[in-house]
């Protein structure tokens, strides 16, 4: 059984969209990169993922400067490159083409001692669709607390 420990998680995704799909991503990074993750000086809130001449790329992930990098240090935002297998990559390019589908990050973890990228295929939610969970995640805390009063 593999080791699984959450580095981060973006919270917004669930919120705006609806997951369809999710896929397991490698991705590219520098030993720098690595041991600032693992410090948590990663943020995946405004990121999302391009597919480009057939490779899966992700952008606008922030991954603060290690501090003692010095010269070796990369570009906190730079494109970074997934790795997926080439039929996932073209089944996902043919859906973001063709069903308005979006990719975006929905977690990034360590699986043994490797970074993996949860990729989910996305469908914006509508402003009733928002409305509609915020509602029965209201009433679910509604009927924790009233089974918590009657316990009691």
């Amino acid at each position: 059984m593999s080791n699984l420990k959450t580095i981060a998680e973006n919270r917004q995704v669930r919120h705006e969209y609806f997951i369809i799909e999710s896929f397991e991503a490698g991705i590219e990074l520098f030993g720098t990169e690595v041991k600032s993750i693992r410090a948590g000086g990663v943020n995946l809130k405004d990121s999302w993922i391009s597919i480009d001449n057939g490779e899966a790329f992700i952008r606008g992930m922030h991954i603060a400067p290690y501090e003692k990098g010095n010269i070796f240090n990369r570009d906190p935002y730079r494109v970074r490159k997934l790795l997926l297998h080439k039929k996932e990559i073209m089944k996902l390019f043919g859906q973001v083409k063709q069903g308005g589908y979006t990719l975006i990050p929905v977690s990034m973890y360590f699986k043994d001692s490797r970074v993996k990228v949860q990729v989910g295929l996305c469908k914006g939610k509508k402003l009733h669709d928002k409305r509609d969970d915020m509602a029965r995640r209201d009433a679910g805390r509604e009927i924790e607390r009233a089974l918590k009063q009657r316990n009691k």
